[in-house]
């Protein structure tokens, strides 16, 4: 589980290449976005927990235990930022996109009332998100739910669990789709979108 390392931290591997969601998302995005910021956060949070508390704590506690506290936001918003990535490429596949089937499709039929209506949500959120951000979908005491948060913010904050992400930080698709972000998150739902990740979530 990604949110149960503990320190020191490391750059986890990408769970396919960098050039694998080509067309989609280029392997010259991929190389700034996972070897220069992903890796930045990493760096920085072994640094600022070095000599505290938060030195042999899980990813997830650290997340928690700094969460709302202004005089550890540094600590927070790598730590959080090492967290929202990792789970990002998870929520990607080469061979992703399309619907879901199974056990997901069942459940957002029964939160949402519908595959479309779910993904409107979704989206909405992904574009509307002002300023960098994520757009998520969560559990939240057993409910389906599409939320998103600004800058480093994560659901693991506020006590949900993360099904799927959509990373809408410039540099997530500057390069590729300049500022189309709608265009991306278009191709994020019909060509990457990793439903098989987000079903193993639900359990």
């Amino acid at each position: 589980m990604i949110n149960q390392e503990k320190a020191p931290f490391t750059l986890k591997p990408l769970p396919y290449a960098e050039n694998a969601l080509e067309p989609h998302i280029s392997a010259h995005t991929f190389s700034f976005h996972y070897q220069k910021h992903h890796k930045a956060y990493v760096d920085n949070l072994n640094k600022l927990i070095e000599a505290t508390e938060h030195k042999d704590q899980s990813l997830e506690d650290i997340i928690k235990n700094t969460a709302g506290d202004a005089g550890k936001a540094g600590i927070f918003n790598n730590a959080a930022q090492v967290f929202n990535h990792s789970f990002y490429w998870h929520s990607m596949n080469p061979k992703g996109g399309g619907t879901p089937s199974g056990k997901l499709a069942e459940k957002i039929n029964e939160d949402f009332t519908s595959f479309e209506k779910f993904l409107e949500e979704f989206k909405t959120a992904a574009a509307t998100q002002f300023g960098s951000g994520w757009a998520w979908l969560v559990l939240d005491q057993g409910k389906l739910k599409i939320e998103k948060t600004s800058n480093a913010d994560t659901p693991l904050a506020h006590g949900k669990k993360p099904i799927l992400t959509i990373d809408v930080w410039e540099h997530a698709y500057y390069l590729d789709y300049q500022n189309k972000r709608p265009a991306y998150i278009d191709t994020f739902f019909e060509k990457l979108a990793n439903w098989e990740f987000a079903e193993r979530g639900l359990n």
